[in-house]
């Protein structure tokens, strides 16, 4: 990718992180980047994987959910401060996004197997595969987290997911046809409050991506290896809340387990 082009997105997502309450155009960012309003909108999606305002969008919701879990502020407030003029949108939005409500993400500030599986529709009647390979990462020893999801972003629930006590061999059972995003992360040990920042330079949170891989009726299994490296600021913030998922504590629960699932929903073995 050419220096000057994510030189100008990362202006631009800086400048995001700066005027998080403000109301932000596609014309304000590409002054910011330094480029007509078309072809900035180009670049960003082929920098980032998404569109400027669904960039925004996670930028928002992210130090969202910094500011639930680190500040007695009220949810009202909070929408306020990350742009949002209306309560209800940002209760919607946070909560298709992160997997809890704003007051529940509160109390838990993470998910659970079970809330990832519930209320989704079951898909026994349809057409499912396989896809399954190897996860690497420089965190030899963390527990890894895998799904599939429709688009670019670590948000809502995914198509199929597995827990992985450490780096290796995965499998997603079960997955519906659709064009799904492979991603997976890891959290360093003892840093799990990273999740809740732009990522830095100290490496503590890895992500990968891969897609998009396109699921068939009547086809074989899928082979997807990946790799996970230290997470840029370009790259999409993760809003689905995996904190405790990711945590130490969490390892050995994992380990050797399937996380089971309706058809459809989400399966996983390690």
């Amino acid at each position: 990718m050419d220096d000057v082009i994510e030189r100008a997105v990362l202006r631009v997502i800086d400048s995001m992180h700066e005027n998080l309450g403000e109301q932000i155009t596609i014309d304000d960012m590409a002054r910011t980047a330094m480029f007509s309003k078309f072809h900035f909108s180009r670049v960003f999606q082929r920098v980032t994987g998404l569109s400027p305002g669904r960039f925004l969008s996670a930028v928002r919701l992210r130090e969202a959910k910094r500011l639930l879990a680190s500040t007695p502020l009220s949810v009202t407030n909070i929408s306020h401060q990350v742009g949002y003029s209306s309560v209800g949108t940002f209760s919607s939005r946070f909560t298709s996004s992160v997997g809890l409500s704003p007051s529940r993400y509160r109390q838990l500030m993470s998910v659970t197997p079970q809330i990832l599986t519930d209320g989704r529709h079951d898909l026994s009647g349809g057409s499912t595969v396989t896809i399954r390979g190897d996860i690497t990462s420089p965190m030899e020893d963390r527990p890894v987290f895998a799904g599939l999801f429709p688009d670019q972003i670590l948000e809502g629930r995914p198509a199929s997911f597995t827990l992985l006590s450490r780096p290796g061999p995965y499998v997603l059972a079960n997955v519906p046809e659709g064009r799904w995003h492979l991603i997976a992360q890891s959290i360093a040990a003892g840093r799990e409050d990273a999740i809740h920042y732009p990522p830095g330079d100290d490496e503590a949170l890895c992500i990968a991506r891969s897609g998009p891989i396109t699921v068939g009726s009547g086809g074989g299994p899928h082979l997807a290896d990946i790799q996970l490296k230290p997470m840029r600021p370009l790259d999409p913030p993760v809003l689905l809340a995996l904190r405790d998922l990711l945590s130490s504590q969490d390892s050995q629960h994992f380990a050797d387990t399937t996380v089971g699932a309706p058809v459809g929903a989400a399966v996983g073995a390690c």
